[in-house]
C-alpha cells in the first residue's frame, strides 16, 4: 500500500498539473470504485469545475473543488493516479478519468490530458462530497492520528503521545489513530534508524530514545519524499508521471531478510511475521 510519502508525491504532482486547470468531462467505469458516494455524485460534483488545491493527512489525499465541495482519493493497495495526455493508451483497470483542459500556465498544461485513477484491486476510490457532510461520509478523516509531516511534531508531541502505553512501538506507528501516514516500509526503516527493536513497549522508552524515533519519523519520511517514494517489485505504485520512486535503494532493512546488515555488518536481517505482518530488523543494531 502506498504509504505517507508516497501519497505525497503523488499529492505535490496534483497540484503542479492538475489545480487550476478545468475539468471538462468525467467517466466513472467501475462503480466500486466510486461506492461511498456512487457514480452521479463524482460526475455532476466535477464537471465543468477545477481542482483549488491538493492537500494530504495520512495517506489520504484531499482536493478542494472550485464549487465548494471535496473530493477524496485513497489509493489503498494498488491505486495510481496518472496525468496522460488522451493519446497516451489507458492502462487496464483505469476506472476514473477526469478530462482536464488545456492552459496557458506552463508547457505541461498547454494541452489536454486526463487524470487517471488506476486500480486493479479495487480498493481504492474516489470520494465527492459536501465538507459539511464529512463526518457522516468520511468519518475516518476525522480519528486520524497526528500527521508527522504537516501537524507540529517534536519531541514533546511523541513523548506524550506514547509514553504511557504498554504496546509494542511498531504496531502503535502503524495505527492510524496515533501516527497518520506510516505504514510497513517506513516502519521498519523508521526502527532501524532509531535503534528500536519492533516489539519492545513503548512505555520503557526513555525520554533520550524516543527523542531519537521521533527525529528518526521526520528524517526517513522526508528524506522518502525527496526521493519520490519507493516502488517495490510487488506494488503497483508510480509517480503522476508513471515513473518509480527510488528510496528503496536506502532501505536498510525492508525486504531485505536473509541480507546482511548494511549499518553493523556484523549479521543478516532477521524477518518475522506477526499478525500475518512482516517485519525486517537487524538483531544487533536495533535493542
Amino acid at each position: 500500500m502506498p504509504e505517507l510519502p508516497e501519497v505525497e508525491t503523488v499529492r505535490r504532482g496534483i497540484e503542479s498539473l492538475v489545480v487550476g486547470r478545468t475539468i471538462s468531462s468525467v467517466t466513472v467505469g467501475r462503480e466500486r470504485s466510486v461506492r461511498r458516494v456512487g457514480r452521479e455524485a463524482v460526475i455532476h460534483g466535477l464537471t465543468g469545475m477545477s481542482l483549488t488545491s491538493a492537500r494530504r493527512r495520512g495517506k489520504y489525499l484531499i482536493c478542494d473543488v472550485s464549487s465548494g465541495d471535496r473530493m477524496m482519493i485513497h489509493l489503498r493497495m494498488s491505486g495510481r493516479v496518472l496525468i496522460h495526455p488522451p493519446n497516451h493508451p489507458r492502462p487496464p483497470h483505469t476506472h476514473v478519468v477526469l478530462t482536464l483542459e488545456a492552459d496557458q500556465h506552463g508547457e505541461r498544461r498547454d494541452h489536454t490530458h486526463e487524470f487517471r485513477f488506476v486500480d486493479p484491486r479495487t480498493f481504492g476510490e474516489v470520494v465527492v462530497y459536501d465538507p459539511v457532510d464529512e463526518r457522516e461520509v468520511l468519518p475516518e478523516l476525522a480519528r486520524l492520528g497526528i500527521d508527522p509531516l504537516i501537524d507540529h511534531f517534536d519531541d514533546d508531541v511523541l513523548w506524550n503521545l506514547l509514553r504511557t502505553r504498554r504496546h509494542a512501538i511498531k504496531p502503535l506507528l502503524l495505527d492510524q489513530h496515533v501516527v497518520a501516514g506510516i505504514g510497513n516500509i517506513y516502519a521498519d526503516e523508521i526502527l532501524h534508524r532509531s535503534g528500536i527493536k519492533w516489539d519492545r513497549l513503548a512505555s520503557s522508552l526513555s525520554r533520550q530514545r524516543m527523542a531519537r524515533l521521533r527525529q528518526s519519523i521526520s528524517d526517513v519520511l522526508t528524506e522518502a519524499v525527496a526521493a519520490g517514494g519507493s516502488t517495490l517489485q510487488d506494488t503497483q505504485y508510480v509517480d503522476v508521471d508513471g515513473e518509480a520512486g527510488w528510496f528503496q535503494l536506502d532501505h536498510r532493512v525492508y525486504g531485505r531478510g536473509g541480507l546482511p546488515c548494511l549499518t553493523c555488518g556484523k549479521t543478516s536481517i532477521t524477518r518475522v511475521v506477526s499478525n500475518g505482518r512482516s517485519t525486517c530488523f537487524c538483531r544487533i543494531c536495533q535493542r
